[in-house]
């Protein structure tokens, strides 16, 4: 059996949070819950995480401020921003994809993070690259 994905979820509105809680752990993702972005913070650095999904509009600490600060020490790990797309303004942001709370539905949410949860970041271990193949790199 295949271990569980781990998603870091970051919300600030408690009834928000458990929902999608729920929906991504019936989906077979293991899910850590954040409250806000301090706590998330803590959780990142503790657990290995596969992905992280966050509320743009967050108190104290925005999404993106989140997104940034994880991605200063993790750029590899894929993260997602929810939100209101006029709040979020044509600003450049530091997640890898963002996408809008009220008009995306549950299903467009799973196929994003089953989408890039699964990206694969390099080769993979023990294979051999192409212009490391004598043959290819003759043809070349």
């Amino acid at each position: 059996m295949r271990p569980k994905k781990v998603i870091l979820c970051v919300d600030d509105n408690e009834q928000e949070l458990s929902v999608l809680t729920f929906m991504l752990s019936t989906n077979g993702y293991r899910v850590l819950s954040a409250s806000n972005g301090q706590e998330a913070i803590g959780m990142f650095a503790e657990t290995a995480v596969d992905l992280v999904l966050a509320d743009f509009a967050m108190p104290q600490m925005s999404g993106n401020q989140l997104v940034y600060r994880l991605k200063q020490t993790a750029q590899h790990i894929p993260m997602i921003l929810l939100g209101d797309p006029q709040k979020m303004g044509g600003d450049l942001h530091a997640a890898d994809a963002l996408l809008a709370k009220k008009n995306c539905s549950s299903q467009e949410l799973l196929e994003k993070i089953k989408l890039m949860s699964a990206r694969k970041r390099g080769p993979r271990k023990g294979s051999v690259r192409a212009s490391q193949t004598p043959e290819l790199a003759i043809a070349s």
